[in-house]
């Protein structure tokens, strides 16, 4: 229940920072904004790290240098959303960005990519993404 719960919580902040990032980005340009939240996101990292943090920091050095790009995703991450907001509306980029994020996350399934454990890509899988696309498509033309 708290993995659905947090997953809940992740859905409904993305999509109001994609918002807030892109009425920000609107004021100040895009690389500004991205630097702002970045750097915010920076900052109270730190913080939570140092008052609640009980990992090892340190350990970084034995991580797969692969996994170590994530920081690089997040700029790609912000900085698409803001466009993809801007230029599309937040429901259709939302919409947009949850249907890659499945397809994505599925095919990592499939082949068990990054250490994930291997599940099969079935027909029911082509369908659900079918079912999205196109209830994506009807809300579009309807608004």
């Amino acid at each position: 229940m708290i993995g659905f719960i947090s997953s809940v919580i992740a859905g409904a902040a993305m999509s109001v920072q994609g918002v807030f990032n892109t009425r920000l980005n609107e004021s100040i340009g895009l690389l500004e904004s991205n630097t702002f939240v970045q750097g915010s996101a920076f900052v109270l990292s730190l913080i939570a790290m140092f008052a609640f943090g009980n990992g090892d920091i340190k350990a970084v050095s034995q991580v797969n240098k692969l996994y170590l790009t994530g920081g690089i995703l997040g700029l790609v991450i912000t900085l698409s959303v803001i466009t993809g907001i801007k230029n599309l509306h937040p429901t259709v980029a939302t919409s947009a960005i949850l249907i890659t994020q499945l397809t994505v996350s599925a095919v990592i399934e499939a082949f068990g990519l990054f250490g994930t454990e291997k599940l099969p890509f079935v027909w029911q899988n082509w369908v659900g993404i079918g079912l999205m696309i196109a209830g994506v498509l009807t809300f579009k033309a309807a608004s």
